[in-house]
């Protein structure tokens, strides 16, 4: 087998500037002519066995030093200039193999700076992204997704319409349904629209949880939905027909930027008063005062789930007949949010929401089970929080489907209000969390998944803290 050669005419040059020789000194000293160590700094001649020996027993060159390949920074300075920053700049294969060769120390401090680039780029998004949410846009900000537009516009705004509430009342009125709503939503649909409800298996309906078909003037329901989000479709449904005019002012008044974002919102709006038509203000308001606010209670006396009982209590803020102002934050098993809502609006500024030390991360542990916590701002602020995971669309036994898990909070000033206080531990058992990683600046934080954009890393070689990223 022909040996491999090895070509380190960029290494040679480094080795005889280092040791200040002139090509004419260091090639008498290997016993070679100038010419050919100039054709080997070029490679375009390899290094023999004999020649890396003198090396070594002359320079003091180990041969593994000699055979080192930039490997490691060619795939970096890949990396680097597959940015699209630098796309158009991108250099050949060999090209990034020259530069790495030649200028090793100069391939470093160019990769150790777009690393830089990108950290501060990352921290600046974050930063960018808790302004927007806090109403203070920066021209940093990129193009939206119409979800995230409709997402930051209801987050923002206090999770209370009163046009829907007047209108559901109303709607409560014309149905009088009595202990079966679900059944008075039916027949309502069929009277006044001709539309006919039909639950539908899996195979049939494999990709929806509701449809509607114009022709047949039938709405199909996926049997994947418990009895209680197939009352909110329903529910949903006759809310979008009888209160169109409503819904649409409510869409107007939110400013939205393009259709999509409308649509989008006249689903939310949707939702919402379907909610209104299962939980009535005063009934659920009255009933939730006199349970102290507990979910359990309030989710078997109004037949919904435990999810649309937690949701509900969100948008308890009528004009002199309020509730206590509760918030929601729903997160997958991954820690994604994907639902936000508040009776002021979601306290991002004050609560965050996107600690990893929040009960609601915990919950997933124990399904089912309702966890009770005071957790305290770095500002001070302390909020009571009640996590619990929640029942999602049922899956086939070879399917893995998403499971979510909810959070309730609200001002600790309320604890005395909200049956849920009296679990709360003793004092001095308040949980520290920051609004997220990336804006606190807790130190020694076991749970820190990010450092914060407010201060420097520390880099200190003889120093490692609790954190996976240590700051200054």
């Amino acid at each position: 087998m022909a040996e491999q050669k090895i070509f380190a005419g960029p290494r040679i040059r480094r080795i005889r500037n280092a040791k200040g020789l002139t090509q004419t000194a260091m090639a008498e000293g290997l016993g070679i002519s100038p010419s050919y160590l100039n054709l080997i700094e070029r490679n375009q001649r390899p290094l023999t066995v004999q020649l890396i020996l003198r090396l070594a027993s002359v320079y003091k060159v180990e041969p593994d030093e000699l055979q080192a390949q930039a490997g490691g920074s060619i795939a970096a300075l890949r990396e680097m200039f597959a940015d699209p920053l630098l796309a158009g700049e991108l250099p050949g294969e060999q090209e990034l193999v020259e530069v790495a060769e030649a200028a090793p120390n100069a391939a470093a401090a160019m990769i150790k700076l777009y690393r830089a680039y990108r950290e501060q780029a990352e921290r600046l998004s974050d930063l960018n992204e808790l302004l927007a949410r806090e109403g203070r846009g920066t021209a940093l900000s990129g193009a939206r997704l119409p979800m995230d537009e409709v997402h930051e516009v209801f987050e923002r705004l206090p999770n209370h319409h009163p046009a829907l509430e007047e209108e559901a009342e109303a709607f409560i009125r014309v149905l009088e349904p009595g202990d079966d709503l679900y059944g008075a939503l039916k027949a309502w649909l069929k009277r006044e629209y001709g539309i006919t409800v039909r639950v539908l298996p899996v195979a049939t309906m494999p990709n929806w949880r509701r449809r509607y078909d114009r022709h047949s003037q039938r709405l199909f329901l996926s049997e994947r939905l418990s009895p209680f989000d197939q009352l909110r479709e329903v529910a949903m449904e006759a809310c979008l027909m009888r209160m169109s005019v409503a819904i649409a002012a409510g869409i107007a008044a939110l400013k939205l930027s393009s259709d999509e974002a409308r649509r989008l919102a006249r689903f939310e709006l949707g939702r919402y008063a379907a909610h209104a038509l299962m939980m009535p203000y005063q009934p659920f308001l009255a009933a939730a005062q006199r349970a102290r606010y507990d979910v359990d209670v309030l989710r078997s006396r109004f037949s919904v789930s435990f999810e649309q009982a937690a949701n509900r209590l969100t948008m308890l803020q009528r004009q002199g007949s309020a509730g206590v102002p509760f918030f929601m934050l729903e997160v997958d098993n991954a820690g994604h949010p994907f639902r936000k809502a508040g009776s002021a609006g979601f306290p991002h500024s004050r609560f965050g929401g996107g600690c990893p030390k929040l009960a609601v991360h915990a919950s997933f542990t124990q399904p089912g089970q309702i966890f009770v916590e005071a957790v305290e701002m770095p500002d001070g602020a302390e909020f009571l929080c009640v996590a619990r995971t929640l029942e999602g669309p049922q899956g086939a036994f070879n399917e893995r489907p998403r499971r979510t898990a909810l959070l309730l909070g609200c001002d600790i000033a309320y604890k005395d209000e909200v049956v849920y206080g009296a679990a709360l531990p003793g004092a001095g058992s308040v949980t520290p969390v920051g609004p997220a990683c990336r804006l606190c600046e807790r130190s020694g934080c076991l749970s820190r998944a990010a450092p914060p954009v407010t201060r420097p890393l520390g880099l200190d070689e003889m120093v490692t803290g609790l954190s996976a990223f240590d700051f200054q």
